[in-house]
C-alpha cells in the first residue's frame, strides 16, 4: 500500500472518530465531563459550588419579608396571701371571725371566758380562757371544755350545774368568742403560759402551787 493510500485511510478513521466523539454532545456524562469544575470537585471530596439563583422572570419581584412569631402571653402573678401575724392581741381580737354558730364545747369556753373576767383586759381574759384549754389537755382534769367548766366547785359562775343567760348580743360576748377561739387555736400566747389554776387577788386560799404570773386582777398557778 502505498504511503497515500495509508495517509488517506487514516485520515478517514480520525474523520470517523471526530464525528462520533461529536454525536455524544447531548449526553449526560459528556457534558458532566466537559464541565470544568465538576470533575476536579467530585475527585477531591469537597462540595460543588452552589449554582446561581436563576434570576426572576420580568415584572416579578421577590420580597424579603421577617417572620414574627408573638411571644407567649405571661399570666399576672397571683398575689400571695398577706400571712403575717396580728401586731397585737387587740388587733388580732379585731380579725377573728366569729360570725359562725359556736359548738356546745366552744360555747362553755367562750361562757368562762365571759363570765369569769369580761372586766379584764385581753390578756387577762385570754390567761383564763388558756386555762380552761390546758386542763382539757393535761390528763389531770375532764378532757372537753365543757367537762372543764361543769366540774363541781372549780366555777363560781356555774350555779346548779347550769351556766348562766349570756347577754349574746353584747361586745363583750363577742370579745369572750374571739378570745375563746384564739385560745383553743394558740394563735397568741397566753402570759400566764401552762397555768392550770387562777384566783382573784383580794383572795389567799393558801395554795402551794407554783406561781406562774399575775395579769390584772387575777394571780395564776400550775
Amino acid at each position: 500500500m502505498s504511503r497515500q493510500t495509508r495517509l488517506a485511510g487514516s485520515l478517514a478513521v480520525a474523520a470517523l472518530l471526530l464525528t462520533a466523539l461529536l454525536s455524544t454532545g447531548t449526553s449526560g456524562a459528556a457534558a458532566q465531563d466537559r464541565n470544568p469544575g465538576i470533575l476536579p470537585t467530585i475527585l477531591s471530596g469537597a462540595e460543588p459550588a452552589q449554582a446561581e439563583a436563576a434570576p426572576a422572570p420580568a415584572g416579578v419581584t421577590f420580597t424579603a419579608k421577617e417572620v414574627v412569631q408573638p411571644l407567649p402571653v405571661e399570666e399576672p402573678e397571683t398575689a400571695q396571701a398577706d400571712e403575717t401575724p396580728a401586731d397585737s392581741l387587740h388587733e388580732l381580737v379585731a380579725e377573728t371571725n366569729v360570725g359562725e354558730t359556736l359548738s356546745h364545747n366552744m360555747r362553755c369556753l367562750a361562757a368562762a371566758i365571759y363570765f369569769e373576767s369580761k372586766g379584764e383586759p385581753l390578756e387577762g381574759q385570754l390567761a383564763v380562757g388558756r386555762v380552761i384549754v390546758n386542763r382539757a389537755k393535761s390528763g389531770r382534769f375532764p378532757t372537753s371544755y365543757c367537762g372543764v367548766v361543769h366540774q363541781p366547785s372549780q366555777f363560781s359562775f356555774v350555779r346548779g350545774g347550769q351556766i348562766p343567760a349570756i347577754r349574746t348580743a353584747s361586745a363583750a360576748w363577742r370579745t369572750a368568742k374571739a378570745i375563746a377561739k384564739i385560745a383553743h387555736e394558740g394563735s397568741w400566747q397566753s402570759p400566764a403560759k401552762g397555768a392550770l389554776f387562777f384566783h382573784a387577788r383580794y383572795v389567799s386560799p393558801g395554795w402551794r402551787l407554783q406561781r406562774v404570773a399575775q395579769v390584772n386582777n387575777h394571780i395564776f398557778y400550775r
